[in-house]
């Protein structure tokens, strides 16, 4: 706690090194991304990042009915304290942490990935076969384009824009934002209007905060373990403590209706998943996620090699590096806070006005990332994929876990394989990879084995 304080004291009296300017840059750049993105997930109904996803599911109809405020009041709360918790973690319990993360190799994330994709498509939907179904059609998906490892190409039928896959942006904006735009056209016109949004009485009453203090606990807890987790990032994190929130609750029938229990483990995991995002960066040397990658190239271009001696030959360096993350966490609840007034404003602006501009936004988005017109078509594609699949109550959550992760399953699948000579068996008989598959069997067949139980009873009663 001293260095902590010696590391604050640093920072705010003395010059900082200049790869700390660049670590506090984009450090404030990611804590701002993630726990933005509730905004217009909230008001919406369009995920400001991947991350955010889940809040859509509560914000939204939360919104519908006039209680925006609380829910954007309840994500920014439990944003800040997601962030709080990521960083003490990463604080006091990093090199245990790291060492943990060290003993998990391809046949875990293999393992771990089946099991977040299996989790998600029974919880995010009312029937787990159009959550498989919306699961493999993200898994199809993602293989388009070069395999990995290989380099081979897939089902680009000789369409060369396709080699490299469908990228990852102009694809969320279609499925969520161009889909939402297509479905809100199908409204009538005097439903374009948004509703007023009431700001009477509290946010968040004692009993609620109370009452959320484990939902908090274990959402932020999944976001860490995650987070540590090389690849899988906030997205997995935010869809799986969402789904086992749903699945811990008494209540789970007004899932989706708008409770703040899927606002809580919404942004508490996906904000303490950038804690957790740090040890593998900082133990390791690996970065948790692209962002961090940028932050380790930042580092070594400074002279400095995070690993496992990172801690003992730069303690001092590590400790100001600790305070800037509290600070960057402290000045974004503020901005949030204190902005929340001109986010309410955004409500009141008739849906046949935001639209257009919606839709140049996407526009521009979706061509900004490779300056090419392949991401519009894709951006098109993908939005009537979305608006096609919400007309048959498909859930798309799936589809965006199965793309995200398809990869990253597939890699560590071949990686298992050709460490053990074509034998699946490891992926089986290794203790962490063997539960998570175990788990994942159990998610798939605990509906069928409930509902063979209740005939069985039925069929009792009835006698």
């Amino acid at each position: 706690m001293g260095l902590l304080i010696e590391g604050f004291v640093q920072a705010f009296s003395s010059p900082l090194p200049y790869v700390l300017l660049i670590g506090g840059v984009i450090i404030g750049i990611i804590f701002g991304g993630i726990s933005g993105g509730l905004i217009s997930a909230v008001l919406l109904k369009i995920p400001g990042t991947p991350a955010s996803i889940a809040s859509t599911f509560e914000g939204g109809p939360m919104a519908d009915r006039g209680e925006g405020y609380k829910a954007l009041m309840v994500c920014i709360f439990y944003s800040f304290l997601g962030t709080l918790f990521g960083i003490f973690i990463l604080l006091f319990l990093t090199p245990v942490l790291g060492k943990f993360a060290l003993k998990l190799g391809a046949y875990e994330y293999f393992s771990v990935g089946i099991f977040s994709l299996t989790l998600v498509s029974a919880l995010c939907g009312k029937s787990i076969t159009k959550g498989l179904i919306s699961c493999i059609l993200g898994l199809f998906l993602a293989c388009v384009g070069a395999a990995p490892i290989d380099g081979f190409t897939r089902y680009t039928f000789g369409f060369h824009p396709l080699d490299a896959g469908f990228d990852s942006v102009p694809s969320l904006v279609g499925l969520f934002a161009l889909s939402e735009i297509l479905n809100v056209r199908k409204e009538k016109k005097e439903k374009l209007c948004i509703a007023e949004i009431k700001r009477s009485g509290p946010w968040l009453t004692l009993k609620e905060f109370v009452g959320q203090f484990w939902n908090f606990i274990r959402s932020s807890a999944i976001g860490t373990f995650i987070g540590i987790l090389p690849g899988l990032g906030g997205v997995t994190c935010n869809m799986l403590a969402y789904g086992i929130a749903k699945k811990s609750s008494k209540h789970q029938e007004k899932f989706g209706t708008g409770i703040i229990d899927g606002l809580v483990a919404s942004e508490s995991s996906n904000n303490a998943c950038i804690g957790g995002t740090f040890v593998p960066l900082l133990t390791l040397g690996i970065p948790g996620d692209t962002v961090t990658a940028v932050l380790l190239g930042g580092f070594v271009m400074n002279g400095l090699s995070p690993g496992p001696m990172f801690y003992t030959q730069n303690i001092r360096l590590i400790y100001t590096f600790f305070a800037v993350l509290l600070v960057c966490s402290l000045i974004t609840f503020v901005i949030e806070y204190f902005g929340i007034r001109g986010f309410i404003h955004l409500m009141k602006v008739p849906k046949n006005t935001l639209i257009p501009l919606v839709m140049v936004l996407c526009l521009l988005g979706s061509f900004g990332v490779n300056n090419r017109m392949f991401d519009v078509w894709t951006l098109f594609g993908w939005g009537l994929m979305g608006f096609a699949l919400t007309i048959f109550d498909i859930p798309l959550s799936p589809i965006i876990m199965g793309y995200i992760l398809g990869p990253i399953c597939e890699v560590n699948l071949r990686r298992g394989l050709m460490m053990s000579r074509g034998d699946f068996f490891p992926f089986l008989t290794r203790k962490i990879s063997g539960t998570f598959l175990l788990i994942s069997l159990g998610v798939i067949l605990w509906p069928g084995i409930t509902g063979l139980i209740r005939r069985i009873k039925v069929k009792t009663q009835g006698q």
